[in-house]
């Protein structure tokens, strides 16, 4: 009898990855959409990281290029996904008692517009994002910059990845 039920479950699981329309790594993407479009990602924050929209950039592309099946185009793909920098910003999240900060916390925003040609009611406009990592306050930004900003762009990417084809 338990041999029967997970050959049952086996066969429905093939046949959902089989249908084109969800796979494994989460995602629901239509069978005849095949190209998607991801330009460099504009940094508009008012504090500078120069290194931010690059790393952002091929972030995106590397996590697109690895859980989906989709060619990456210069232009014009089924689908295209815009993102830009919008806010980068320290702020001072615990406050000892003489009133100094023992925490800070570093936050990136990100704003996106997704488009699927194909499939429009799947458009996602002018939607934000944003990810954070706290910091001890004793060490400079300079000191930790990179590694924060790894871990950011990670949540980030994720973040964007299932609000436009995973659709969380």
């Amino acid at each position: 009898m338990k041999a029967r039920a997970l050959i049952t479950l086996l066969v429905v699981a093939c046949l959902a990855a089989a249908c084109g329309i969800y796979s494994f790594s989460g995602t629901s993407i239509q069978p005849d959409v095949a190209t998607i479009t991801i330009p460099y990602v504009e940094y508009r924050a008012l504090r500078v990281n120069p290194a931010l929209s690059n790393q952002m950039t091929e972030a995106l592309q590397e996590k697109f290029r690895r859980l989906t099946r989709l060619e990456q185009v210069d232009m014009d793909g089924d689908l295209e996904l815009v993102c830009e920098i919008t806010g980068y910003d320290v702020t001072a999240t615990a406050i000892t008692a003489d009133e100094m900060a023992s925490q800070n916390r570093l936050t990136v925003t990100a704003k996106i517009n997704f488009t699927n040609r194909k499939y429009p009611e799947d458009n996602v406009e002018n939607k934000t994002f944003s990810a954070y990592e706290d910091f001890d306050a004793t060490l400079s930004l300079d000191a930790v910059e990179g590694g924060l900003c790894e871990t950011i762009v990670e949540k980030l990417v994720e973040d964007i990845f299932n609000a436009t084809v995973a659709q969380w």
